[in-house]
């Protein structure tokens, strides 16, 4: 069987290719509900908008609830602690995700202008809070959370839902915002026919200047702010035992110390700078393919680049450094990943090709004709 170590290493890979996943596939249907009421003026730009994605959203939404899995079967510490933890930030964001699969099936279904306008908005709410949450929650993986295990090892938190909307925090949900924004607006920018097509370019452009300007704020405070630090040997090989360590607070640079000791992990930031500028330079010409990747890579490289900068800190506490969950000692038992390690290297590979050959199948720019012609659709 594989070493311990090197599973630990492997499922810290799937997690992060999971949640890849996700923000670019899902991301381009929330980012398409953040931008609904931005860039569709008239109900037909809408229809257009929300056809962009009907073929796919179901599918795409998947990848998170595989990451929420993966996690509970890998990291079953890390799961449990923040979802006790942070409860009401989980269930808001359930909540509004839940808005939409109800907002998309029935919008359609009443031909009443105020309906049509409050299922929009439900749509609105549903890409808007989880693209704030999901980025306060990274912001606040920097700063730790305050939490601390007793002698059962049972967690218990110190702070609260409001704690986490701090300065840091908040830059990080714009960020979050802004990037799945764009990856919404790039979609429709390949996706969608005129007149929505030139309104989403135009929006891709805008919305990578401002995802370049707050990414490399965020940098530039990361690189000051308090950092945490494995100051005793811990054995990657051993079980799960957090509070076998010893960790300590770093003033400043612990959290740009990985990109000088393995520099190749500099490909994240460089990934999420370029993939933005490409969005930048092609959003307004006739690439729109290469847009899209573009916006992919910057969603990719910026995912990697919090990855990376943490490692190999998972979940931080603020209150109880020694406490933090790490790589090493967060994770299920050796035999339980070396099984989900054969699952996962069986059925991956399956899931992405069911899903590329979807994407095949259901290729196609939405044009506003088809739409006025097909009343009953979305």
């Amino acid at each position: 069987m594989v070493e311990y170590e090197t599973l630990k290493l492997i499922w810290w890979v799937l997690i992060g290719v999971l949640l890849i996943g996700f923000v670019i596939t899902d991301g381009f249907d929330i980012g398409t509900a953040n931008l609904l009421p931005v860039i569709g003026k008239t109900n037909n730009d809408r229809r257009i908008m929300i056809n962009a994605i009907a073929p796919h959203w179901d599918g795409n939404q998947v990848w998170l609830i595989t990451a929420g899995g993966a996690l509970f079967a890998a990291w079953p510490m890390v799961y449990a602690t923040a979802f006790s933890g942070f409860y009401w930030a989980m269930i808001l964001t359930l909540f509004a995700l839940l808005i939409r699969p109800m907002a998309l099936d029935y919008r359609a279904k009443i031909d009443n202008p105020r309906w049509r306008s409050a299922c929009d908005w439900g749509l609105f709410t549903s890409g808007a809070v989880p693209s704030l949450i999901f980025g306060v929650a990274f912001g606040n993986l920097f700063q730790g959370f305050g939490f601390e295990f007793d002698e059962l090892m049972r967690s218990h938190f110190s702070d609260s839902f409001f704690d986490l909307l701090n300065p840091f925090g908040l830059l990080c949900g714009v960020i979050s915002l802004t990037m799945i924004s764009m990856q919404g607006a790039s979609w429709q920018a390949l996706r969608s026919g005129a007149p929505v097509q030139e309104r989403a370019a135009k929006m891709a452009r805008l919305l990578a200047v401002v995802t370049i300007i707050t990414f490399a704020i965020a940098g530039v405070w990361v690189a000051g702010m308090p950092g945490f630090e494995i100051t005793s040997a811990i054995d990657p090989n051993a079980a799960a035992t957090p509070l076998s360590k010893t960790v300590t607070v770093v003033e400043s640079g612990r959290w740009i110390s990985n990109y000088s000791e393995y520099p190749w992990t500099l490909i994240a930031p460089v990934l999420g700078f370029s993939g933005s500028v490409g969005v930048l330079l092609l959003a307004t010409t006739r690439f729109h393919v290469l847009t899209f990747i573009s916006s992919s890579l910057a969603q990719a490289g910026i995912i990697m680049t919090a990855g990376f900068s943490l490692f190999p800190f998972v979940m931080p506490s603020s209150s109880m450094p020694s406490a933090s969950l790490t790589v090493w000692d967060a994770v299920s038992s050796h035999l339980t990943l070396g099984i989900m390690t054969i699952i996962a290297f069986i059925f991956v590979p399956l899931v992405l090709a069911y899903t590329s050959w979807c994407f095949y199948k259901m290729w196609g720019r939405v044009h506003g004709e088809d739409i006025a012609k097909n009343t009953h659709a979305y």
